[in-house]
């Protein structure tokens, strides 16, 4: 694997760029963006060896693309009791789509993408307490659209409660904090242009930001503001784990500096 001081990955940085439509060397592969990133740049899995120089991490996304950018996997406390699969899924799941065909009839499903300005049809919303330093998920049944009132109707059977989730899954900040920010402490954030020709997918990196400084208070501002998102996949068969994922024009928010060195 090839060691780079930062100047020199900038500088190979600059020459990939100038190479114009690089062929996908990853065919099939929906990462081919970030996979043929990697094997020009002679590395992998995105670790960029830096050498005295805090770890960075490599970005790489299609500059056309809506799709939301995963920033952590990372489960709610308290952990110990896995609270999506023994409390959420049990007591405030709904049948599963595929129930009875692909799954079996009793296969269960608890699907939600959350943020913290404005609830979900089912009534679920992410809450920061910065007295407790806590990332907390609220649950406000008057919120529920009236599509899901029969569901409603299931949980008040089985919680025998639709106030409030007791107890609540929460996210301290000083735990995430240091899981999100030793994964984005520095940031290579690559952006590559697309195109496809007899058959083939071909990339043109066309632009990088270097990024550093990542700030824990903007990713909690974007939170609040509704940009980074909880998504929670679990089914009774498969806890796909819970994610916080961030709108992707706006990842440059969440960092103190942002240089330009492709653009």
């Amino acid at each position: 694997m090839d060691i780079y001081s930062k100047q020199e990955l900038i500088e190979k940085l600059k020459e990939i760029s100038e190479m114009e439509w690089v062929e996908n060397a990853r065919y099939g592969n929906h990462g081919g963006v970030g996979n043929t990133l990697e094997d020009l740049l002679g590395i992998k899995e995105n670790n960029l060896p830096i050498p005295n120089a805090a770890e960075w991490e490599l970005k790489c996304q299609r500059r056309s693309t809506k799709s939301l950018m995963t920033l952590t996997h990372c489960e709610p406390s308290p952990r110990a009791i896995k609270f999506v699969p023994s409390i959420l899924l049990p007591s405030y799941g709904w049948r599963h789509k595929e129930a009875g065909k692909k799954h079996s009839e009793n296969e269960m499903s608890f699907r939600q993408t959350i943020h913290g300005l404005s609830p979900s049809d089912r009534g679920f919303m992410v809450k920061i307490n910065r007295d407790e330093r806590k990332i907390l998920i609220s649950f406000d049944s008057t919120k529920v659209s009236k599509i899901h009132r029969n569901w409603l109707d299931t949980v008040n059977n089985k919680v025998g409660n639709i106030n409030e989730l007791a107890p609540q899954p929460y996210w301290g900040f000083d735990d995430l904090e240091h899981i999100v920010g030793v994964k984005l402490l520095n940031c290579f954030y690559v952006q590559a242009e697309v195109k496809k020709q007899n058959g083939k997918e071909f990339y043109r990196y066309s632009s990088v930001l270097m990024l550093r400084k990542f700030n824990f208070n903007r990713f909690l501002d974007e939170i609040e503001k509704g940009n980074i998102l909880i998504d929670f996949d679990a089914r009774t068969g498969h806890n796909h784990g819970t994610k916080f994922r961030l709108r992707r024009s706006l990842f440059p928010n969440l960092y103190e500096e942002a240089t330009v060195i492709i653009g």
